[in-house]
């Protein structure tokens, strides 16, 4: 349905774009009129995204005309996928902006701050709404630079800087390949729209061979790569902690996720080129399991958060990869308001549990308890996936991905089976087991309702991609029999010479600051501790 009244959800957008061009005229402290506009213009984006939803609730997909020459310029398309992402990204700005005016006050450059906020929020805006490729791209480059502002808001912190310049060579390598796939779509279809594209690519079949399509695909998958702190480009993730907590929040909650949007958005056509997709299983896979382990010796909470949102991105990817895009899109949602909830309350969740020293359960690292926990997990789930309709025979990657789920819920049985804290902690695990099974089926199964339509249904993988799937179930299995085992275990100088290595992601982050020079950045005054 084309409607020019689409246009008008830009307004969300624009009204914090105005924001940040106010906080131009208040960068100082205490800017009362920055944070009072900023209240109205984040729950205005509420109340856009709430009406955006009425809209394609009622009418579906609605697309408003493009303004620009030649099939290319700006337009708007609202659909289940775009509705549900502006909801999460107008409800963040809410918390995050709220946060940042008490977070920031009295800081010198308080309201140049809450305009570059406001500022990256209008970019992530418009990138989940753009319906034509070059509004698409736009907005892709402008959440980058946007935010670059934000992760060098202390120039004078020297780390802070290096990891802001790695990050954004990061990013324009990640840009180049968007606009490349971008004209080849656009070559190949000659329209920028982007259900146009969508429609064309839906009629190709799934292949090895090297098309134009499948071209596109390939830049498309590398630029999510890129753009998701995925191996080995994630040193700056881990390394940008330096950044005011907000900072963190939106960058790990909003920006990150623009990597598995991508792939979302462009399902139609990575779904067309076999190479893609592998690309995403491999790559996402890889970067799941190495940063799952990396995370688990990390001294920092926010390094070991950080570790934590590049194993989510990796594991969004795969299961784009996949072709599971409702579960895709879900994992997404949960995980932007667990992580932005994870940095907003790092430091005060660290002095609770300091102040409360809680005796833990002594671990008794049994393999029977943990294969009982890996057959209550298993009993939890069989029941429930046929009660959902759940052929396995039909679709090896439903088996695969209820086969990580039962992983998951182990991880959560286990720890309660496998020690010393008697028949109530175990009864609770399981109930959490359960709940958290019967949440993911019932989400699952309305995301893949709502966004009827809007993704690919029928997906087609090859061979390799069962291979590829394989190998990373493996390693997911031996990465939480490790993460199970690893508390029981006596500390022996080899095991904390390992934990070492294991806690500087085995260097590989070292190798890659060789690699592209990311030390060589402009001198800056020494360090100012605050």
């Amino acid at each position: 349905m084309i409607s020019a009244a689409a246009l008008a959800v830009l307004l969300a957008p624009l009204a914090l774009a105005l924001l940040a061009l106010i906080a131009l005229g208040h960068p100082g402290a205490h800017p009362r009129t920055v944070a009072r506009l900023g209240t109205v213009a984040t729950w205005f984006g509420v109340a856009v995204a709430l009406a955006a939803g009425v809209a394609t609730a009622l009418d579906g997909l609605v697309e408003s005309p493009t303004v620009g020459f030649a099939e290319l310029g700006v337009s708007i398309r609202l659909d289940a996928l775009s509705t549900i992402m502006l909801g999460m990204v107008a409800l963040l700005a809410v918390v995050i902006f709220r946060f940042s005016v008490t977070y920031l006050d009295g800081d010198d450059r308080q309201g140049v701050f809450l305009g570059w906020l406001a500022a990256t929020v209008a970019a992530v805006e418009v990138l989940v709404l753009a319906g034509n490729l070059f509004l698409l791209v736009a907005a892709w480059v402008a959440t980058s630079l946007a935010l670059h502002r934000l992760l060098v808001f202390y120039p004078e912190r020297r780390r802070a800087v290096v990891a802001a310049h790695k990050k954004f060579l990061v990013a324009r390598l990640g840009d180049v390949f968007l606009v490349a796939g971008a004209v080849l779509l656009y070559v190949r279809f000659d329209s920028g729209n982007l259900e146009t594209i969508f429609q064309g690519a839906s009629q190709l079949q799934p292949g090895w061979a090297f098309t134009s399509v499948g071209a596109a695909a390939l830049c498309i998958g590398f630029a999510a790569l890129l753009k998701s702190a995925q191996f080995p480009t994630h040193g700056w993730l881990v390394e940008v902690m330096e950044t005011p907590t907000p900072v963190s929040a939106l960058l790990h909650a909003g920006v990150l996720n623009a990597g598995p949007f991508i792939a979302i958005r462009m399902a139609f056509v990575l779904d067309d080129a076999l190479p893609a997709t592998a690309l995403l299983i491999a790559v996402g896979g890889l970067t799941a399991v190495f940063a799952s382990v990396a995370l688990l010796p990390q001294p920092s909470v926010k390094v070991a958060l950080a570790y934590s949102s590049a194993a989510h991105m990796g594991f969004m990817l795969m299961v784009c990869g996949m072709g599971v895009y409702p579960a895709a899109l879900l994992h997404l949602v949960a995980h932007s308001f667990y992580k932005a909830h994870a940095f907003l309350s790092s430091g005060s969740v660290v002095d609770e549990v300091r102040a409360a020293k809680v005796a833990l359960p002594e671990r008794l690292a049994s393999p029977f308890r943990v294969a009982g926990s890996a057959l209550i997990a298993l009993a939890i789930y069989l029941p429930l996936a046929l009660l959902f309709g759940i052929d396995f025979g039909a679709d090896w990657v439903l088996l695969a991905i209820g086969a990580i789920l039962v992983l998951g819920t182990t991880q959560l049985v286990a720890p309660a089976l496998d020690s010393t804290g008697g028949v109530a902690g175990t009864v609770r695990a399981v109930v959490l087991a359960l709940a958290v099974t019967v949440a993911f089926f019932a989400l699952e199964t309305g995301a893949h309702e709502l966004l009827s339509g809007t993704l690919p249904e029928d997906v087609g993988r090859g061979a390799l991609h069962l291979g590829l799937i394989a190998l990373v179930l493996v390693a997911f299995t031996v990465v939480v029999l490790l993460q199970i085992f690893e508390p029981g275990r006596a500390k022996t100088a080899r095991r904390r010479a390992l934990a070492v290595h294991v806690r500087n992601g085995f260097y590989a982050n070292a190798y890659f600051d060789r690699l592209i020079g990311a030390l060589r950045t402009p001198r800056t005054e020494p360090e100012v501790v605050r």
